[in-house]
């Protein structure tokens, strides 16, 4: 069985996925909040609370959220992409929109961060290859993640979004009855990365924030080639729910298995938690919430108060790294009772959240709304014909 050719017929909105990004952002929120040592040198501990069996129980509840935030956000990439890809378009015409969607947050906050605390602790070739988004490619902790830490992400995200108009081609051309196929090997790449991550990649100098070398932090979770296999895995996903090839899953049950991957990767050891404990209940998560869009079934998703916390989820992902890490190295790292601990985590939300507004509404919607697709040239007004003089 071959596809057939890709219709021009609009696919249908699927804002339960918008929705579910904030929830992602949510967790990564939880993981930045509650780590026991920041990315930005002198790495001092993040946790704010004193007690320190709260401390690392709140570590402990969170400490896979953020990897799991993460693998979330490039499964969803890929399916978003592969959804909405259109038949025929210029490669130029894609890359310009997604450039325009990811650069100017990036470059604000990028800015931001120089002029708070990355110029004073980043090499000149790490601020350099943080501004083109290439700096994910190096193995030098000081680099991948240098002046705002979160941004690493997009350097994948960059990565997915040059090859898509290439993988997309690919990705049409998998007959029906081999998508579920080519799924599971996509799975399997990701387990075939931390396998040579475990036996080829350097096992030393270990890490001063992970439990492994810093070689494996980075091959197994950063690198951006190691991180297309969630990608592709999503344009499949994508393929699969629009043929009505996925099957009849309810929310709950995703969610049952969404807690179920959590468990699991609190157990595994730790290069497991990047993307393989928890892949299946992902792509079962978004799957069957996108299934459950085209069907016309509604949820709390679809609420106005949940799309415009998705909307904001971009910005409120990449403020984290000012809000969070440069936030409190200014409060010397303080510690503090349990309740008052809650009430701070509660205001950096609030002003982490109310950043992420801002960038939204203020750079990443004029920006797209202005700059994604080129203006349209206005039609020539005709000359009015006069009647010729004799």
């Amino acid at each position: 069985m071959t596809i057939e050719a890709p219709t021009t017929k609009r696919p249908p909105k699927l804002p339960s996925l918008t929705g579910l990004r904030f929830f992602a952002a949510l967790l990564v929120f939880g993981f930045h909040m509650t780590l026991s040592a920041s990315p930005i040198p002198p790495n001092d501990p993040i946790n704010l609370f004193a007690d320190e069996h709260v401390a690392r129980t709140a570590e402990r509840v969170f400490v896979t959220t953020g990897y799991i935030g993460v693998s979330f956000f490039f499964v969803l990439s890929g399916f978003l992409l592969a959804w909405a890809a259109k038949p025929g378009e210029k490669m130029t015409a894609f890359w310009r929109r997604r450039i325009m969607k990811i650069f100017p947050n990036h470059l604000v906050m990028w800015a931001l961060a120089m002029v708070l605390f990355a110029a004073s602790i980043t090499p000149v070739h790490a601020v350099v290859l943080n501004f083109f988004l290439l700096n994910s490619y190096s193995p030098d902790g000081a680099v991948n993640v240098a002046v705002n830490p979160p941004s690493w992400t997009l350097c994948s995200e960059l990565l997915f979004y040059l090859l898509f108009p290439l993988l997309i081609i690919g990705i049409r051309k998998i007959p029906g009855n081999r998508l579920w196929f080519w799924a599971a090997m996509m799975i399997v790449g990701m387990v075939l990365v931390q396998v040579v991550n475990l036996t080829v990649v350097p096992d030393s100098p270990k890490s001063a924030l992970t439990p492994v070398s810093s070689f494996q932090f980075w091959f197994g979770y950063i690198f951006p080639p190691t991180r297309l296999f969630e990608f592709i895995l999503g344009s499949i996903l994508a393929r699969i729910v629009m043929e009505h090839r996925w099957p009849a899953i309810r929310m709950w049950h995703a969610l049952l298995a969404c807690a179920a991957g959590y468990a699991l990767a609190n157990v595994v050891p730790f290069v497991w938690t990047f993307n393989v404990a928890t892949i299946i209940p992902i792509a079962v998560l978004i799957a069957t919430a996108a299934a459950g869009d085209a069907a016309g079934r509604s949820t709390f998703l679809q609420s106005r108060p949940m799309q415009w916390l998705g909307d904001t989820s971009f910005g409120f992902y990449l403020c984290q790294g000012v809000v969070i890490f440069w936030v409190r190295q200014m409060m010397h790292n303080a510690t503090f009772a349990t309740p008052v601990a809650l009430l701070y985590i509660v205001g950096f939300f609030g002003l982490t959240l109310l950043g992420g507004w801002a960038l939204y509404a203020l750079v990443e919607k004029p920006m797209m709304d202005r700059f994604a697709r080129p203006r349209r040239k206005p039609a020539a007004v005709p000359e009015p014909v006069t009647a010729p003089t004799v």
